[in-house]
């Protein structure tokens, strides 16, 4: 044992705890949260707290099952411990079975030891509230017993594992239901349940799933409506050591401190591969830990839904992103045309490149008697729309964006007869630009505003339609500007 001080969080005030001394923080931190009260605490003390009613109930039920040593070998082993609520003296009957905890490298997955964990839950469950209807008996770290296994997560293999696995959870959870109803009386009868798979990597858990799957059919009596559930983890997953709750894969193979967990290690065990070797081929571009997909993870859901009375919302499967779009290339040699006007007196050369289809690739913009400055970020400004259209950002968004900008120059335009004014040098671009390539011939025309102002409040006066109202004498006026009103 070692004694640590901790808290349930960051602001929360520290508490002393004592816990088992190959426990990390992280435990003691749960503990801190799962024990009620603010004082020093000891796992013994804290679990003797829920276990010791439990075992009194037993007792007086007449309740042959080692209820008491059974639950503390369960916490001891960090194989199972229930949810927070009755570890605060509560009603609500969760509980939470680490399924890794079940594995060991020599001897296998204890299928005898996880059978009998889950009918303990089922009995502790039910005298810790014999009134409740539904339980909460749910599994954690499921992607590291997969690794463990030698199973990639997203694998066929690594599927009929958690179905079978979560079949034979339900079939002795029903039993342990149906026999604690003969005790407590039924409240419910039980519907079919589907079949697990043939086989799967563990030896023996398909065939145990179907014969406790067998057996729970044979008596549908009932004590509980629910007992599997699928949720989310919390402290009793921290405590017992848990890295991934529930069915969810092990979204990093980095811990909070930046080290390989426990999980990416056995995946590498199981492959043959040192740290060494794993960092080796990272470096060569493999990754040796490659995260498992939405997909993979909406397969192991469907997998164990048939067996749980509740399970989160299924696994959102991410759309694959939209093709990135290369950019097209203009030819060598290339068509457009030079176009030379006036703004407000200021001459401007506008050049065009096309492609051979003749859709717009590139603009260049000229202003020979400006400043050097302006000059410099107009040739910039046109190499950055050049690379939108050579990107497939289409013109329309380029007439849309730039038209009625407002700056000088502006004023009446000269030498363009496509365009006859301009509220400053890009709006008469993309007018011309539009004019050309798009046939566009309706946009509104450009207002007499001074540069630097914001109008003088005609646009504003006019009435909120999209078209001016009948003039009396029967003449119809277009509105030279749109506007949006929002509401």
């Amino acid at each position: 044992m070692r004694r640590t001080a901790a808290g349930a969080d960051p602001d929360s005030a520290p508490r002393s705890i004592a816990l088992p001394a190959c426990w990390d923080d992280r435990a003691a931190a749960a503990l801190a949260e799962l024990a009620p009260g603010d004082g020093p605490v000891s796992l013994a003390s804290a679990a003797e707290q829920w276990i010791r009613p439990i075992g009194e109930r037993a007792r007086r039920a007449g309740i042959e099952t080692p209820v008491v040593a059974g639950l503390h070998a369960l916490l001891r082993d960090r194989r199972g411990a229930p949810t927070a609520p009755l570890w605060a003296g509560e009603d609500t009957p969760g509980f939470v079975l680490n399924l890794a905890a079940f594995y060991d490298t020599e001897t296998g997955f204890d299928l005898d030891g996880f059978a009998a964990a889950g009918r303990l839950a089922v009995v502790a469950l039910t005298l810790a509230n014999p009134a409740a209807r539904r339980l909460a008996i749910g599994v954690a770290d499921l992607a590291r017993l997969l690794a463990e296994l030698g199973l990639d997560y997203g694998t066929p293999a690594a599927r009929d594992v958690a179905a079978c696995l979560l079949g034979l959870l339900r079939g002795v959870a029903d039993q342990e239901s149906a026999a604690l109803s003969a005790r407590f009386g039924a409240l419910t009868l039980a519907g079919a349940v589907q079949d697990v798979p043939r086989q799967c990597a563990i030896p023996g858990l398909a065939t145990a799933a179907r014969a406790a799957l067998q057996a729970a059919a044979a008596d549908p009596a009932r004590r509980h409506e629910a007992t599997i559930a699928i949720s989310a983890p919390g402290a009793a997953e921290a405590l017992l050591g848990v890295e991934t709750g529930g069915i969810a894969p092990a979204f990093s193979p980095l811990d909070d401190a930046g080290n390989l967990t426990a999980t990416a290690r056995a995946s590498l065990a199981a492959r043959g591969l040192t740290g060494e070797m794993a960092f080796a081929a990272l470096l060569g571009g493999h990754n040796p830990l490659p995260m498992p997909t939405a997909e993979a993870h909406a397969m192991i859901y469907d997998a164990v839904a048939p067996y749980a009375h509740a399970m989160p919302a299924r696994p959102a499967l991410i759309a694959p992103p939209p093709p990135v779009v290369g950019r097209r290339d203009l030819p060598a040699r290339r068509a457009g045309y030079t176009q030379k006007a006036s703004i407000g007196g200021h001459k401007v050369f506008l050049r065009t490149g096309e492609y051979a289809d003749g859709r717009l690739g590139e603009i260049f913009v000229g202003l020979h008697k400006e400043g050097a400055a302006f000059r410099g970020l107009m040739d910039n400004f046109s190499v950055a729309v050049s690379l939108g259209l050579q990107h497939g950002v289409s013109l329309e968004a380029f007439v849309e964006a730039f038209t009625f900008t407002r700056f000088g120059p502006a004023g009446v335009v000269e030498g363009d007869p496509a365009v006859a004014r301009a509220t400053s040098l890009l709006d008469y671009v993309f007018r011309n630009l539009a004019s050309n390539y798009l046939g566009t011939i309706d946009l509104a025309d450009a207002e007499d505003d001074a540069p630097d102002t914001v109008g003088d409040g005609a646009r504003e006066r006019a009435p909120l339609l999209p078209l001016e109202l009948p003039r009396e004498d029967g003449a119809r006026q277009r509105r030279r500007a749109l506007r949006v009103v929002g509401l």
